[in-house]
């Protein structure tokens, strides 16, 4: 796992409600390039509505809850689906920038986007002959 991002199985303070009902844990996928980290998330079956982001420090909390389709008429009478919701939590490094994280949500992928501060990005330093 990137030194940008460790998995955090503890959520702390307001997170610590979440953490009492039962959830799966999805499969994540992080890369880092130079300017941040992309985080992707597999959440089938989970709509945009019942996704919920949760920062706190440097916690980065991912919950959705599966909203399973029954067409008009039916009811399951058994289902494989035995815990409706996901979650995972995250400690992150102080040198991505939280308040600019870019959330999409497609095809039951949430993909994360969490620049690095500026300071914490490489750059080019000209130099002058003289």
């Amino acid at each position: 796992m990137s030194k940008e991002i460790t998995q955090n199985d503890t959520p702390q303070t307001a997170l610590d409600t979440a953490a009492t009902e039962r959830a799966a844990t999805p499969a994540v996928d992080v890369f880092e390039d130079e300017t941040g980290i992309t985080l992707l998330a597999d959440m089938p079956g989970v709509p945009r509505d019942q996704l919920e982001l949760h920062v706190e420090g440097d916690s980065l909390l991912i919950e959705g809850r599966v909203q399973p389709q029954t067409p008009n008429g039916l009811e399951a009478i058994y289902a494989e689906l035995r815990v409706p919701r996901y979650r995972r939590g995250f400690t992150l490094s102080r040198e991505l920038d939280t308040s600019k994280i870019d959330a999409n949500l497609k095809d039951g992928v949430l993909t994360l986007r969490i620049p690095k501060q500026a300071h914490a990005q490489p750059r080019r330093i000209a130099v002058n002959a003289g």
